[in-house]
């Protein structure tokens, strides 16, 4: 099964975590009913990662308590 959505018309969101320098950007899709597409905002046509959104929820959570 292709779980890969179609995201030709993807609304894309930088992560309020991001520098704002131009380096570590990232750029998350809302939308996708259970997951969560993510790419680098340096990179926008460059390849996407596609989580399921309970494993992004649990990488969240681990990255905000360091």
């Amino acid at each position: 099964m292709n779980r890969t959505p179609d995201l030709t018309a993807a609304v894309w969101r930088k992560s309020s975590y991001s520098d704002g320098g131009g380096t570590n950007c990232i750029e998350i899709a809302d939308g996708y009913r259970g997951l969560v597409p993510v790419r680098d905002s340096k990179v926008p046509d460059g390849g996407v990662l596609v989580f399921g959104a309970a494993s992004w929820d649990a990488f969240v959570t681990h990255t905000a308590r360091g």
